[in-house]
């Protein structure tokens, strides 16, 4: 894996060396910037130029850097360009803000949004940079309390203020779709908590196990829980996991009045679910 990381963030460096100057930061992201790269992982970079580029300047760029088979994905036309390509047969993605945007996405964070690119600045590389990213990286050490503790409320909304039988209704058969839904949905509002509760920055859902491995608060096997409540065939079985996993986190979560009501909510859930098949 080391081999492969240090052999990816090569080929990011040369096509950081072949973007043009108006291209202020060029910051490796994703896994290769962890050091986490495996034989599946592509190259993401973020670039950050003065003004804002249009997707087509942003596509002639990526040409001259190497990249063939370029495509594009994603919302058109906005603040972000998105360029994928190839170069030396590795995926490659580059994606184009304004510093402007970069500066209003950092701020936004601490806003609430919510949005993974705050632990793209946190584990980014500067490939080229004008002190941009270790400002940004700066900002980004200070979680503040209260938007943890609204982060952890509005991850909590959906636990309660209707009958705890209604979980049932999609324990039926033929409701898998639905099933299935509301678990990923839950696991993903538990993850958030514990993100917040350990003031990290939400990541993506990939390699979740490896995420919240050093996390100090949490549930005992958080991934591994999660993984077996999304893969249980049972239905039943499956959702009396997340419940439990859902009852360990908001037990570990300061009072409020989602939490609060959580609790009691998925107690009352963990006893319907209790003669279930």
């Amino acid at each position: 894996m080391a081999a492969r990381n240090a052999e990816l963030q090569r080929l990011a460096e040369r096509i950081a060396e072949a973007l043009p100057p108006i291209a202020e930061e060029v910051v490796l992201t994703g896994s290769v910037s962890r050091g986490a790269a495996d034989e599946f992982s592509d190259i993401e970079m973020l670039v950050v130029t003065g003004e804002e580029l249009d997707l087509a300047t942003c596509f002639e760029h990526a040409e001259r850097a190497g990249l063939e088979r370029l495509d594009t994905w994603g919302p058109q036309g906005g603040a972000a360009s998105r360029v994928f390509g190839y170069r030396e047969g590795v995926p490659i993605e580059l994606v184009w803000w304004s510093r402007e945007f970069a500066d209003t996405a950092v701020a936004a964070l601490f806003e609430g949004e919510a949005s993974s690119s705050a632990d793209a600045f946190v584990h980014g590389v500067a490939l080229r940079t004008t002190g941009q990213l270790a400002r940004w990286q700066e900002q980004l050490r200070d979680y503040p309390d209260e938007l943890a503790a609204a982060r952890i409320e509005n991850a909590a909304l959906t636990w309660g203020g209707y009958a705890p039988e209604g979980m049932l209704t999609i324990a039926r058969p033929g409701e898998r779709l639905a099933l299935v839904g509301r678990l990923l949905d839950d696991a993903t509002r538990v993850l958030q908590i514990v993100y917040a509760l350990n003031r990290v920055w939400p990541p993506t859902d990939k390699r979740v196990g490896a995420r919240v491995e050093s996390l100090a608060a949490k549930p005992e096997r958080l991934a591994e829980r999660i993984e077996e409540a999304l893969t249980e065939p049972n239905r039943f079985r499956a959702l009396r996991v997340m419940t439990e996993l859902q009852l360990e986190t908001v037990a570990l979560a300061p009072s409020g009045p989602n939490v609060d009501r959580a609790r009691v909510w998925l107690a009352q859930v963990r006893e319907v679910l209790g003669g279930g098949e």
